[in-house]
């Protein structure tokens, strides 16, 4: 099966590319494209995932991943890291060729950002954790420290867990509530009682405009609703299997 990619104008001329789970060598539950370094699928089959994503955005590039920790760091690379290593944060900032950004998900937003005009790319990894600490601020900064320009920076949210499919309870929204009141409009009533459905992408959306980036796209692709493309942890977890796949979200400058 080939590989979709999934791309924007908004971020073209730069290679790009948000992929699901369709190619690749994986199979059983980790079926198709899993990049995931961190599941409990075959090593070789993982590497080989890991090669056809690169070459599907950016072939000959050198693809970096972090370590990725539910945080608002964000980790900017001047020359690519030794073989092997991940640099602990949720968010890749660069300004050289050849190094091609990647964002891991299941279910978390991917953001992929960019300055053609400077040069300067970036790649976050906003799950509500990090989402709500500021991870998107903090990529922002840093293609800022490089030569970005906010006002030329140009998002784009990929794959994620739609609200008609992320049902969280009252705690979760408080969190929200009491980091800023208006992020109530974010969450819909659920089904059950104290139980809402939060909206992950309006969220990242709102962050965004609200640091001053005007060009915005949102995929609008749910995760946990197409098993077909897509992988999803919180899907995985309802059927109680022992492991899940990532997705990836590429962008690099040739």
């Amino acid at each position: 099966m080939t590989i979709e990619t999934l791309r924007t104008p908004l971020l073209e001329p730069i290679a790009h590319g948000f992929l699901g789970r369709r190619g690749g060598v994986s199979a059983g539950i980790h079926g198709g494209l899993n990049v995931g370094l961190g599941s409990e699928d075959d090593a070789d089959a993982v590497a080989e995932n890991r090669r056809r994503a690169r070459d599907a955005v950016l072939p000959g590039s050198r693809l970096i991943t972090c370590y990725q920790i539910h945080s608002a760091e964000a980790v900017t690379l001047l020359s690519p890291p030794e073989d092997d290593v991940r640099p602990h944060g949720d968010a890749l900032v660069t300004d050289r060729p050849g190094l091609l950004l990647g964002i891991l998900t299941a279910d978390c937003a991917p953001v992929l950002f960019a300055d053609p005009q400077a040069g300067v790319i970036g790649a976050a990894h906003a799950g509500w954790k990090g989402a709500l600490g500021g991870i998107t601020d903090a990529t922002l900064l840093a293609m800022e420290a490089l030569g970005a320009r906010r006002e030329r920076i140009a998002a784009a949210i990929g794959p994620c867990i739609a609200r008609a499919s992320y049902e969280v309870d009252a705690a979760f929204l408080r969190r929200f509530a009491e980091a800023e009141p208006e992020n109530e409009r974010f969450f819909a009533d659920g089904t059950r009682a104290d139980h809402y459905q939060f909206d992950l992408e309006a969220y990242v959306v709102h962050r965004l405009a609200a640091a001053g980036v005007a060009r915005v796209a949102a995929l609008g692709e749910d995760t946990y609703a197409q098993e077909d493309r897509f992988f999803s942890f919180r899907r995985a977890t309802h059927r109680n299997e022992p492991s899940y796949g990532r997705q990836i979200s590429l962008i690099g400058l040739a």
